[in-house]
């Protein structure tokens, strides 16, 4: 029992210096520090949540900060997975995908990306309210897996990896920029036809 119970402290605290943390357990450390959220559906349940998280993990989530994280699209689809005899219950296969960017100095975008996350549930013909608790239950839990997903993807980031991001953002901006500004000249330099004089009978 006690090398039962040394290994399980062991293995918890090999787990723990890899940045490993059970659900619910602590706060997750992020290096960015400071950060806007904001979504197309601003009082939602995953943006509201993942607030909730950030700042509990320390991030000063504010309209002024240097960075902001848009949940650009938040789709969720459902299929049949299999089928039961006299399709009295069947198991459905439900997916939420969120497309996300995130901003820079001057609104530029810095990167995109998408999380996608799936869950399986059972419905009943025999009892629709309880498959429909259960469904409702499923996408609890997925929105917040999508939400810890989320917060792992902001933990890879550093604000030196943001700094460069924002350097390479700038820097297409001012080419962009540059080649409008050689396009606009190109065409002020051109001489404009002159209509064809048609001559006289």
């Amino acid at each position: 029992m006690i090398k039962r119970n040394l290994l399980v402290i062991g293995l918890a605290v090999v787990l723990s210096a890899c940045g490993f943390q059970l659900r619910g357990t602590g706060t997750t450390e992020l290096s960015v520090k400071e950060m806007d959220v904001s979504a197309r559906n601003a009082y939602g349940e995953t943006v509201t949540q993942l607030r909730e998280v950030l700042q509990r993990s320390g991030v000063n989530v504010h309209a002024g900060a240097p960075y902001r994280l848009v949940l650009t699209n938040e789709k969720e689809s459902q299929r049949a997975a299999t089928y039961s005899g006299g399709n009295r219950s069947a198991e459905y296969e439900l997916t939420t995908e969120l497309d996300y960017s995130i901003l820079g100095l001057n609104n530029l975008e810095l990167l995109s990306d998408k999380l996608e996350v799936r869950k399986i549930y059972i419905h009943d013909g025999s009892n629709i309210t309880g498959s429909d608790q259960e469904a409702e239950q499923a996408r609890t839990e997925m929105r917040r897996d999508l939400v810890q997903a989320m917060v792992v993807r902001l933990q890879m980031l550093t604000p030196t990896q943001l700094d460069q991001l924002q350097q390479e953002a700038d820097e297409r901006a001012k080419a962009e920029a540059a080649a409008l500004e050689a396009a606009r000249r190109q065409q002020a330099e051109t001489p404009q036809q002159s209509p064809l004089e048609v001559p006289g009978n």
